[in-house]
Formats: C-alpha cells, structure tokens, sequence
C-alpha cells in the first residue's frame, strides 16, 4: 500500500478494548491496514503494506512478545523492510512505531500512553501530532476516542494525494454480536468523498443499535410513557391494540416484535419491560417520516 495512509493503533486498560482507526487515499482500506485480537494486541500495517504483519504480530502478542518485541521480530524477518509503516499496541499498554527510511515523506509517527500514530506522504508532521493530541484529550470510550484522533489529522491536513477510504476496528473479550467473537466495532468506508465524516456517521448509527444505553436513561414502560409507545407501535404496523397504557400480553408482543424487525435486540433484550430515551427518539423520527414521506431520512 503506497498511497498515503495515516493510522492510529490503542488500548483502553480499563476496559480490555483494543483497537484500530485509518484513513488513506487507497480503496477499501479497512481490508488492509487494521487488525486485533482480544486481550492480545493490535497492529496497523502499511506503506507497500506487508499484511502478514497482521496475523504474525498478533500470534507473537499472544505468545507473549510485546509489542516493541513483537515489532523487532517483524521488521528483522522482512528483506523490504524499509519500505514498511507500522503500529503495534500490546494488550499490557506497550507500544511501537516504525517508519522505514524507504517511506514517501512526509513519514513518520509518534507514540504515547497505550497508543501509537503514523502515516505516510502526509501534508506534514502536524497530521501524526494532532492526533496524538486528540487522542489524550478526548474522553469516552476507546471508539470515540480513535475516530477524534482521525479527524483531527484529517483536519491537519491528512494526506497529499486526497481522500477515499477509512475505517474503525475495535475487539474486546465477546464483544462482537451475540457475545460469539471479539469483533465489537468493524466499520468500513471503502469509497467516499469525505471517508472520515462518513465513519463517523456510521459510528453514530452503530451507538444507536449496539451500545447499552445507561441506567438513567432506561424509561419504564408505564403510564404516558407506555400509551406513546402504543400509539407510535400503531402508526408503524406493530399494534393492532386499544391505546389503553396497559401492559398486556397483545402490547408486550408487539414490543418484541419491533425490537427484533428494528435491529435493536442488541441494546433492548427482547423481554424488556423499558425503552431508552434514543430508541424511543428514534420511533418518533421513524413515525413521523412514515407520516411524512418528503420529511427527510433520521437524523442520527
């Protein structure tokens, strides 16, 4: 991969969450650079990218090399090593970067508290620091804390020859659907005008579906809370019912129906007797663009 690409590989220690964040003026993107595994590390691999450093550094994490180790082990079984960019964060908070001399300026990268940034044929050494900037400084979750590191080196300057594709890698211990795979975050841009505005977009839609809303936000199903329900319910095909407020059978039913057929099983179990204030939110949107046809999609 020579086109320009800038990266950013992390550990959240608290969390157990590994993950990886790049943007580059190369399709699909995401098939290419990103790769981690729970509770062993994660590795950002480009610049006429060698992708077995992906499997590879991640079999030598597990085996216990850190990532300093794992990157000395990489680079010394690789004759076009100098032609190689690559980030490496072990599930411990170890990091390493290497920028081989052979890169197109400018190249280079800069490591931190459980994170390391890099990119190549970049606008300038602003881009790398930029994001090492937005990364310590923004608070939430690891995901959240990755995309502000690319968009602020997308906003530094990002890369000289423009822009096509990014992408958003994030495992942790069964994170994935159903709890069956540690792939909890897989976003991919492969194609677009603004590759890390469009991410971002996406991750906002993935936050609706999949992350658990907080406790202060769950609405009991009871009272002028449960009769909106019926009515939206009604107005998008799932009840038939008496907009009574009662939680009957027929009601609890259809509640489950809709959590299923809207994708939102993963952040509602299919018993729940609540609704979080961004789902419901949600439903009054969707009502009122089914009302609406020429309202315009849901805003996210």
């Amino acid at each position: 991969m020579q086109p320009s690409t800038f990266s950013i590989v992390a550990v959240d220690l608290a969390t157990g969450e590994l993950g990886v964040a790049v943007a580059s003026k190369f399709l699909a993107v995401g098939a290419v650079v990103p790769w981690a595994r729970a509770g062993v590390g994660a590795v950002a691999t480009q610049s006429y990218a060698n992708v077995s450093y992906g499997p590879t550094g991640l079999e030598l994490m597990a085996a216990g090399y850190s990532a300093s180790e794992t990157l000395a082990r990489l680079l010394a079984d690789d004759p076009e090593r100098e032609l190689r960019q690559v980030g490496i964060v072990d599930a411990r908070g170890g990091t390493a970067t290497f920028t081989g001399s052979a890169c197109h300026a400018w190249a280079g990268g800069r490591t931190g508290p459980g994170y390391a940034v890099q990119g190549n044929i970049l606008t300038g050494p602003e881009v790398v620091d930029a994001m090492a900037h937005a990364f310590e400084t923004t608070e939430g979750p690891l995901a959240a804390r990755l995309l502000a590191a690319l968009a602020a080196g997308d906003a530094a300057g990002g890369d000289r020859r423009g822009k096509q594709s990014a992408a958003l890698l994030v495992v942790k211990e069964r994170g994935g659907y159903g709890g069956y795979t540690d792939r909890f975050i897989d976003l991919r841009v492969d194609d677009h005008p603004e590759p890390v505005a469009e991410l971002q977009r996406l991750y906002g839609i993935w936050r609706l579906y999949f992350e658990k809303p907080k406790p202060e936000d769950r609405l009991s199903l009871e009272g002028a809370v449960l009769v909106e329900l019926q009515e939206l319910m009604r107005a998008l095909g799932y009840y038939q019912g008496p907009v009574h407020g009662q939680w009957d059978e027929a009601t609890r039913r259809a509640y489950a129906t809709l959590i299923g057929n809207e994708n939102f099983e993963e952040r509602i179990p299919l018993d729940a007797d609540w609704i979080d204030r961004a789902v419901l939110e949600y439903l009054r949107a969707l009502a009122h663009r089914r009302e609406t046809p020429n309202a315009g999609g849901v805003a996210h």
